[in-house]
């Protein structure tokens, strides 16, 4: 059997927050802890977004700082509570200022896609035409790449109204769906936000939604108002090997 390539997905560590539930620096040095733990060393990091809380150019130093000991190429994309141009600054992104954060790089045998859902200054998601404009020339380029899609916010519906409501819209699910479906090389949709492991499918092509680093949400179908849960913080890792791809959810004791 050959080595699997590993990319782990970190998500919402939301550096800066005091939400009265841990202290999120700690709960990033414990999974940075359990990713270097890990039998086999990953080949590339995502860090799916709200890597800050307020989006302030120390947090994303800091967030840095801490992600160094895992010693493996790093690729952010921006959450909600994330500023665009602090992102690009202290992470070498290309692009400009507060422009949408979209880029494409190879990881080895994948291809990795990201694109930014961002609406600044707001918790809902959008995709506009230009942004999906951009994705399907981006799919276009490599049509026989395996390829993993990479955005904040999930295109699915959980059921709950308060967190669809900060979602991404039916439409602009539906539009992304539409994209998808025509390239096959798609293999995953990843994404965070949640504050949840949930796995879905949009047009038959698996969705996967990492846990976070901070704190879980608590499932509750009947809640008007999100609420954190006792869960403990947690990672995801990508496996692709032979030909296929695993995803894994674990959590930090």
């Amino acid at each position: 059997m050959t080595r699997p390539f590993l990319v782990v997905q970190l998500s919402d560590p939301h550096i800066g927050a005091d939400w009265g539930e841990g202290d999120p620096v700690a709960t990033v040095a414990a999974t940075v802890a359990a990713v270097r733990a890990l039998e086999l060393r990953p080949d590339a990091v995502l860090i799916s977004g709200d890597l800050a809380d307020h989006g302030a150019d120390a947090e994303y130093s800091q967030v840095r700082e801490l992600l160094a000991p895992i010693d493996a190429p790093l690729h952010a994309l921006p959450g909600n509570h994330d500023d665009r141009a602090a992102l690009r600054r202290r992470f070498g992104i290309p692009g400009a200022d507060a422009e949408p954060v979209q880029y494409a790089v190879e990881l080895g045998p994948l291809r990795l896609v990201v694109l930014d859902t961002i609406r600044p200054g707001e918790d809902p998601g959008a995709l506009d035409a230009e942004r999906l404009a951009w994705l399907e020339t981006a799919l276009a380029e490599f049509p026989d790449m395996p390829t993993l899609v990479a955005l904040h916010h999930p295109p699915v519906k959980t059921g709950i109204p308060i967190v669809d409501e900060i979602g991404l819209p039916p439409a602009d699910r539906r539009a992304l769906g539409d994209v998808v479906e025509r390239h096959p090389q798609v293999r995953r949709l990843v994404a965070g936000h949640l504050h949840w492991t949930v796995t879905a499918e949009l047009r038959g092509r698996s969705v996967f939604v990492a846990p976070s680093t901070y704190v879980q949400a608590r499932l509750d179908f009947g809640t008007e108002e999100v609420r954190l849960s006792a869960e403990p913080p947690g990672f995801a890792v990508h496996a692709w090997l032979d030909g296929e791809l695993v995803s894994y959810a674990l959590g930090i004791p």
